[in-house]
């Protein structure tokens, strides 16, 4: 072989093998963890993905999901953590319930939640603004809220004497904390309050019956990730027994329900995908911010509001400016 044609065939070669190489590189897995059942959070999947494109990261081409649900099975969480640890993913993405159970199981995989109360109350980081240790996330601060809605229950419904709660029991000190908050805001607007604890899906009727006979003319539905997979019940038992009520996201007002307030839950997992991303390029997860949401919307479904006998006033609602955007949802109920 001449010289010549030697140092183009290893210059050739050369060019060739950083290609081999950089082909050969694993693909980053992402673990995908709710402790929910999947069919009520298609959205949620669909704004997460849309969050990795807008970084991107495209699924199937350079990074992979293993997604996995708990069912509304807490007990299921840590094997389910164990599984995604044993196929070795480089970050895991939780909700609430899943994010207390990642952080059990590992102090060195990073872990980015998405939850609906204030991460550091909950125990998830020491500090909002520099987490510390493997984890961060996004807050669509949802339990914070509590108040603000009871308040514009109460602008709803004057007239309503008994105000009904109805809080999520599988998280008891979150659950503690929304009815210490409500019932001192109920005692300082001069309303009483009947709280309900549930936890199974088979409470909701005895629950509602419970509400029924406190003489409760409105509720307050609290957060919580089984309250959510429930939605179309809770929304079809407030509706049998004409009881208007407010809701923490507006996936509950798409199913029919009266109102809610609050940030978009989809839009925090966008977010998710994005800091995701951050993680997977480098960053530390304890160096990176928690993020709050800037927009809070009032959410009213006019079809139920129209057909809801209780006075209700829409206009005094839409007209307060304070509330960010008012969304006047006129789907039908599904």
């Amino acid at each position: 072989m001449k010289r010549r044609d030697f140092i183009t065939l290893l210059g050739g070669a050369a060019a060739v093998w950083p290609l081999a190489a950089r082909a050969q590189q694993p693909v980053p897995m992402i673990g995908f963890l709710r402790s929910t059942s999947s069919a009520p959070f298609a959205g949620l999947v669909a704004s997460f993905r849309r969050g990795l494109n807008e970084a991107g990261l495209v699924e199937g081409r350079n990074v992979t999901v293993d997604y996995r649900w708990a069912d509304n099975q807490p007990a299921q969480l840590p094997a389910l953590v164990a599984e995604l640890i044993g196929r070795k993913v480089a970050v895991i993405v939780v909700n609430v319930e899943a994010a207390h159970a990642a952080k059990a199981a590992t102090a060195t995989i990073p872990i980015v939640f998405v939850v609906g109360s204030d991460p550091v109350a909950a125990g998830l980081v020491a500090n909002l603004n520099r987490p510390g240790g493997n984890l961060t996330g996004v807050s669509f601060f949802d339990t914070p809220l509590a108040a603000k809605r009871l308040s514009l229950l109460n602008e709803l419904l004057p007239q309503a004497a008994v105000i009904a709660v109805l809080l999520d029991a599988n998280f008891a000190e979150q659950a503690d904390a929304e009815a210490r908050e409500l019932s001192a805001a109920a005692k300082a607007i001069g309303r009483q309050m009947t709280i309900v604890k549930i936890g199974l899906e088979g409470e909701f009727d005895s629950a509602f019956a419970t509400i029924v006979q406190s003489g409760a003319r409105g509720l307050l539905v609290g957060s919580g990730p089984f309250f959510n997979t429930q939605r179309r019940r809770i929304v079809a038992l407030a509706t049998r027994h004409a009881i208007p009520a407010i809701y923490v996201i507006r996936e509950f007002v798409e199913a029919g329900g009266l109102m809610s307030y609050g940030a978009s839950q989809e839009d925090a997992y966008r977010r998710a995908g994005i800091y995701v991303s951050r993680v997977l390029k480098g960053e530390k997860p304890g160096d990176l911010p928690v993020e709050l949401p800037t927009k809070f919307d009032l959410t009213i479904n006019i079809a139920t509001a129209l057909s809801t006998a209780a006075g209700i006033s829409l206009t005094r609602m839409c007209q307060r400016s304070s509330l960010g955007a008012v969304d006047l949802s006129i789907s039908p109920r599904r």
